[in-house]
């Protein structure tokens, strides 16, 4: 997901779609320490949109 994409939309889509990458990443990396994933780079994305995601809703916030 790419920043313009993010900026794009509402507070009520970004706590959504940040709920749901989180409970993503977290499922994805408790896979991951079980058995090793194909493409582990499926982590490092997820976390950066993760991130990404928080970065724009506490800057919403504080406007």
């Amino acid at each position: 997901m790419k920043q313009s994409e993010i900026i794009k939309l509402s507070i009520e889509d970004l706590q959504e779609q940040y709920a749901s990458l989180r409970k993503n990443y977290t499922d994805l990396k408790m896979t991951h320490a079980i058995s090793p994933l194909e493409s582990p780079m499926e982590l490092r994305e997820l976390r950066k949109n993760v991130a990404r995601l928080a970065t724009e809703l506490t800057k919403r916030e504080l406007q």
